[in-house]
């Protein structure tokens, strides 16, 4: 019997048992896993650095749910609490290029060896290979069972993520759980995912990277636009701007048709941009078409444009005509992107979607649907940008969890003595 019991030995499970433990050495944490290995999302971050968090991180870096409640959840335990407590635990951390926090070690190990010896120090126990496979409610608080026995806890917190990286771990059972115990799913799909696209145009400029705005639009109206670096692949794009626009996408084509587009010249208009050519023409009226856009973008992909609109690379600017000029200066501002969709959950770093972040109480992360019950991290559905975001999340998300299961009300609660919305109390959900 423990007094909590966590499903998921990831980021917010671990966080949620080591703050739990430092507030009552005396409560009795279980974090269960199913992997033999456990923090494998942690060490495949940030390219095998993990980027912890970030340095400054607001609500408005975020999707999905309620802003003002993931607001409240970050305050309660902002970026610099959550660098102090990695400083604390023996991981010293350095900020980089767009305020993104790794460890001086610069490697993901160091993160996950610190807090499994945290949880180790404060006595909680991990149950790694032990697969989760039902949750129920019994007299005295829920019952755990596992692919190697049943464990008894008087509360339950899940943390099992979404569905990226599912070799991890992350394969959605844990939303499966959550609805089986009374809350609701919102539709999930990939975030932070490397976007697929049609033709060819992009498979000659793989591996060359330059400054690009992506627009999604829907329904004839331009939805959101993410500014950043783009990165070209032999399957399409990814780097900080695709990834970013990737749930936009995503989300905007589970309702209909998606229009993507990238602005060459972030912060400019087509008129901007044609002004910008004819001042460059008058200034120096014998240089090359080529060169005159190796203001806004690489050679390579300078080449590839012009040529794509039918003009000659090598063509002298002062020789363009007005109707060149200004066909060029549309495209480089509003290119069209045929997105085909993404490279889907095995390479997204976070899901959109899940348990719905209404259903959870903001002060506590404790569910409204079965007492006793708490959601941290990304089984829920919210979202950040990339830089950190999401690791940010799952340490507030876990914080404020750990307050609530330590605090005396909560050690009181019988959970058993509720009945969440049409659900048995004795209702399960087995693999």
């Amino acid at each position: 019997m423990f007094d909590v019991v966590i499903v998921g030995a990831g980021a917010a499970g671990l966080a949620t048992a080591i703050f739990a433990a430092r507030r009552d050495s005396a409560c009795r944490v279980i974090v269960l896993d199913g992997a033999r290995r456990i923090g494998a999302k942690i060490l495949v971050s940030g390219g095998g650095r993990c980027n912890v968090t970030n340095h400054e991180v607001t609500a408005s870096d975020f999707n999905g749910g309620d802003r003002r409640i993931i607001a409240s959840v970050l305050q309660a335990f902002p970026a610099p609490a959550a660098a102090a407590f990695f400083g604390e635990i023996g991981v010293p951390l350095h900020e980089e290029e767009d305020g993104k926090l790794f460890p001086d070690s610069n490697r993901a190990r160091t993160v996950l060896d610190a807090l499994i010896a945290e949880a180790g120090r404060l006595g909680v126990t991990i149950g790694a290979a032990r697969r989760v496979e039902s949750v129920r409610r019994a007299e005295d608080g829920f019952v755990v069972g596992t692919d190697a026995e049943t464990i008894e806890g008087s509360r339950v917190v899940l943390a099992t993520g979404g569905r990226s990286l599912p070799k991890t771990g992350s394969d959605g059972f844990g939303l499966s759980l959550a609805a089986s115990l009374g809350h609701t799913v919102v539709p999930t799909t990939p975030a932070l995912a490397p976007l697929l696209l049609e033709g060819d145009f992009h498979r000659r400029l793989a591996g060359v990277s330059h400054t690009a705005a992506i627009a999604i639009e829907s329904g004839g109206r331009q939805l959101t636009t993410v500014a950043g670096s783009l990165l070209w692949t032999h399957f399409g794009i990814s780097g900080p701007a695709a990834l970013d626009a990737s749930r936009h996408w995503h989300r905007a084509a589970l309702a209909g048709a998606v229009r993507t587009s990238a602005s060459f010249a972030p912060g400019f208009d087509a008129a901007a941009v044609e002004r910008r050519l004819l001042e460059a023409a008058a200034s120096h009226p014998g240089s090359m078409l080529r060169t005159a856009l190796a203001a806004w973008l690489p050679a390579a992909v300078a080449e590839a444009v012009l040529e794509a609109v039918g003009m000659d690379p090598s063509q002298r600017l002062a020789q363009a005509t007005r109707e060149q000029r200004r066909h060029l200066a549309r495209a480089l501002v509003d290119w069209e992107l045929r997105v085909t969709g993404s490279r889907g959950y095995n390479y997204a770093e976070a899901t959109a979607g899940g348990i719905a972040l209404g259903e959870i109480h903001r002060g506590t992360m404790a569910s409204r649907r079965c007492p006793g019950l708490y959601l941290v991290g990304e089984i829920l559905d919210v979202d950040g940008r990339l830089g950190g975001f999401n690791f940010q999340w799952a340490w507030s998300s876990g914080w404020v969890a750990a307050r609530a299961l330590t605090s005396s009300s909560s050690k009181s609660l019988n959970p058993c003595i509720f009945q969440s919305i049409n659900q048995s109390p004795n209702q399960e959900i087995n693999k």
